[in-house]
């Protein structure tokens, strides 16, 4: 005797595939990479956006031992930020010790990494919301 097709029940949307980040992950990913704006904005843009890293942090140290998929994408924007934030941190003592005279070829420079930076990070958190693990392509891999 079969079962007419009708009459088998699915699983509720709302149980994750094996293997895919459920909803609250790709959400907590989102915002690991997105932080690093909120702290970048919180440190001002003259004090150079050191803060972008702390969000990341923040949200890894917390998330890392109960959702597998923050701890990758933590991970992963935590190295980013260090990064920019490292970056950041080499121009402005160039900045200083050539006497502000410097300025001229490292203040367009922090431009353009800065720019570069909101991109990658708003790329990074569209994937992650959607479940896929985003690797910034020009990270320094710190934290394992």
């Amino acid at each position: 005797m079969s079962v007419p097709p009708e009459s088998v029940i699915p699983p509720p949307p709302s149980e994750p595939v094996a293997g895919t980040p459920s909803a609250e992950e790709r959400q907590w990913a989102m915002f690991a990479h997105l932080s690093a704006l909120l702290g970048a904005l919180l440190t001002g843009v003259w004090g150079g956006g050191w803060g972008c890293f702390i969000g990341p942090l923040v949200i890894w140290l917390v998330k890392k031992d109960t959702m597998p998929f923050v701890n990758d994408q933590g991970k992963e924007a935590l190295n980013f930020n260090i990064t920019v934030a490292i970056a950041f941190l080499v121009l402005m003592i160039l900045t200083v010790m050539t006497f502000f005279v410097g300025a001229v070829l490292t203040v367009p420079l922090m431009l353009v990494i800065g720019v570069t930076a909101l991109v990658f990070i708003i790329i990074a958190a569209m994937k992650a919301n959607e479940g896929i693990a985003y690797r910034y392509p020009f990270a320094l891999r710190l934290v394992k």
